[in-house]
């Protein structure tokens, strides 16, 4: 708790006491008890202010959050993931394009073994050119 080992706990317990005497120890413990609680409060309304503030898309805000390297690097992460989703997506749309193109080339292949040649097609069709006409205007 807040980076205390045992022994710190009992020195500042026995300085405490010595301090400030038995007598008044309690009272004096009582008073730091509520001036704690009185700042845990003060912290507490600052953060229910500052989340109501800045809006709804801060509402999980922490106070360590406001850290500015904290704050832009949750920001990056939130970004990157969204990021992350649209290189997921295009990866499946990549994949379903490879498909159909490749179930494309395969009727393609199976197609021209059965087509015509081409120069008969162009023969049926008719002239490359439409006929010239010097009567026209």
């Amino acid at each position: 708790m807040f980076g205390i080992d045992a022994i710190d706990l009992v020195i500042i317990l026995v300085l405490a006491v010595v301090m400030f005497g038995p007598e008044k120890l309690p009272q004096y413990s009582r008073k730091a008890a509520r001036v704690f609680v009185y700042l845990r409060d003060i912290a507490n309304n600052a953060k229910n202010t500052i989340g109501t503030e800045l809006g709804p898309e801060y509402a999980n805000l922490e106070l360590k959050d406001l850290n500015p390297k904290t704050f832009i690097a949750k920001q990056l992460q939130n970004e990157v993931a969204l990021i992350d989703e649209a290189k997921k997506e295009l990866k499946e749309a990549e994949e379903m394009l490879k498909s159909g193109a490749n179930d494309a080339t395969s009727a393609v292949k199976d197609k021209s073994a059965i087509a015509e040649p081409a120069e008969t097609a162009l023969e049926l069709v008719g002239p490359k050119h439409s006929p010239f006409d010097p009567e026209a205007t």
